[in-house]
């Protein structure tokens, strides 16, 4: 059974930064794309960022591009998301993916985290 856990979500202040964690376990997942969504209050989840198994290709959505950077440590089964100048549009539950694959012209993910909020106040 994989679970995937979040944390290091919180408030800060717009131009402040986070780093998100993702704690992965019961699978065998360094060999498979790992990624983060997010979800703001009434919208729907959207791709921001996916590392490959080795780590050596990512992508990110346009608006996080150049502020956020996905990163993956194999040996600690971990997944990490540092967002810098951050804005209040980036305000949203963030979750995990686990076995990130195509899914037409985005992404989706086939185990997710219980998600971590992220607030960021202007």
């Amino acid at each position: 059974q994989v679970q995937l856990v979040e944390s290091g979500g919180g408030l800060v202040q717009a131009g402040g930064s986070l780093s998100l964690s993702c704690a992965a376990s019961g699978g065998a997942l360094s060999r498979y794309d790992m990624g983060w969504f997010r979800q703001a209050p009434g919208t729907e989840r959207e791709f921001v960022a996916r590392i490959s198994g080795s780590g050596a290709e990512k992508e990110y959505a346009v608006s996080v591009k150049g502020r956020f950077t996905i990163s993956r440590d194999n040996a600690k089964n971990t997944v990490s998301l540092q967002m810098n100048s951050l804005k209040p549009e980036d305000t949203a539950v963030y979750y995990c993916a686990g076995v990130v694959v195509r899914a037409g012209a985005g992404w989706r993910g086939y185990y997710w985290g219980q998600g971590t909020r992220v607030t960021v106040s202007s």
